[in-house]
């Protein structure tokens, strides 16, 4: 898919196999996710069936899962950007599991059973 402006930018990869059997349609926008200090999460958009869906990675989930060092922004980010195939994953399985609606990614999300790492 080609940049469009005010369009999202897509990755153009196959699906990793959590997407496999998935009922919808899913990719994710090559955005950099948004920092909310309020939360302390960030924010990323995927795509279910060409329709944008915000969804959320906890600050914690981060910290427990991917290293990130504290809930600051940057170390979120680094963190997420080191995670993002598998949090992706995740929330794909999420998305495809709560038909399409926004998830909240939590720490012990990636601990239950088929949402471990392969």
């Amino acid at each position: 898919m080609t940049a469009v402006p005010g369009r999202f930018v897509l990755h153009d990869q196959h699906p990793r196999p959590a997407y496999e059997d998935s009922t919808m349609h899913i990719q994710f926008a090559n955005d950099s996710p948004v920092y909310d200090g309020d939360d302390f999460a960030l924010h990323f958009t995927a795509l279910v069936d060409s329709d944008p869906v915000v969804c959320s990675i906890s600050a914690e989930a981060l910290e427990d899962h991917f290293g990130a060092a504290s809930a600051r922004e940057e170390d979120l980010m680094n963190a997420y950007e080191q995670g993002r195939a598998r949090i992706r994953s995740v929330c794909a399985e999420a998305l495809d599991r709560n038909g399409g609606d926004s998830v909240v990614l939590r720490s012990g999300l990636f601990r239950v059973a088929g949402m471990e790492p392969e």
